[in-house]
């Protein structure tokens, strides 16, 4: 399902229907604006047919926290393998900044000399993880929150009752994927309001309080979504404010937080003292 992203949709029917879609896409923006889903549909259109059971189609995404050279070596070696049923070949990379620094060189080798009518599709919330020689060889497709009416009427389509729908509008930002999770999985907003009461807690708790809580974090496998909550939570009340100290200790609470998601993408940084660090700051 695609909610929203008008301009993006005919942009990609445009290069479709010209015949010269370029050999490499970079599809950019927050998490859950619905990229992954697009892409998806972008290639169906292009091989005719549901790609995640083609043979001429690829999905590539991290194994554990990274995407390695084996990935792509592999990629490579399929690209270059003769079309099965159609005349293109397709891929599409997901959370492409968690490529190894290796796995993006040789990537480039793949950018620099496509082998045959190919298109790839990189999905990423993070193009400055990206080597700048990767950005400049893909053109670039900028996704962006959707509208809040966009969202409103297709709840009101799915007949979902008016409170629960505020809710979900003002958790979702104008994100569709986190729209459609919360329908499907009810808890995840009872999950994600859980961890906004966790993080005002925590702001008016003590250093061993902070600490403890850093440690069950690190071990957590939400981790990563956690923080996602906290990046947004911030963002939003930096929106709100014009100006004034909170201004500025709210833009530097979103640095480290920003901070601290590059060192646990990027780095074997120790996560519990990293979260320490980022906790003591609050």
């Amino acid at each position: 399902m695609i909610i929203g992203h008008g301009k993006q949709l005919k942009f990609l029917e445009r290069l479709k229907n010209s015949g010269k879609i370029p050999h490499a896409l970079l599809f950019s923006g927050q998490e859950k604006l619905g990229k992954k889903t697009i892409a998806l549909e972008f290639v169906r259109q292009i091989l005719g047919e549901n790609p995640l059971n083609h043979p001429d189609f690829t999905l590539l995404g991290p194994l554990e926290k990274q995407i390695q050279i084996d990935q792509i070596r592999e990629l490579s070696w399929r690209l270059s393998l003769k079309a099965v049923k159609s005349s293109i070949k397709a891929a599409v990379i997901d959370r492409a900044h968690l490529m190894t620094l290796e796995a993006q060189n040789s990537f480039l080798k793949t950018l620099e000399e496509p082998r045959g009518d190919t298109v790839l599709i990189l999905i990423t919330e993070y193009p400055n993880f990206l080597l700048p020689t990767i950005n400049s060889r893909c053109q670039n497709i900028k996704f962006y929150p959707v509208e809040k009416k966009e969202i409103e009427n297709y709840l009101r389509e799915k007949k979902v009752e008016r409170e629960r729908a505020e809710k979900i509008l003002e958790v979702a930002q104008g994100r569709p994927g986190l729209v459609l999770e919360f329908l499907e999985n009810p808890e995840k907003l009872a999950e994600r309001e859980k961890r906004l009461k966790e993080l005002l807690k925590l702001s008016n708790s003590s250093l061993s309080l902070r600490f403890r809580y850093a440690k069950d974090l690190a071990e957590s496998q939400d981790l990563m979504e956690v923080l996602n909550i906290w990046l947004y939570y911030f963002r939003n009340i930096l929106i709100s404010k014009k100006e004034g100290k909170t201004l500025l200790k709210i833009k530097k609470a979103l640095e480290n937080i920003q901070k601290t998601i590059f060192l646990i993408l990027t780095t074997n940084v120790n996560q519990r003292l990293a979260l320490e660090i980022l906790l003591m700051e609050f």
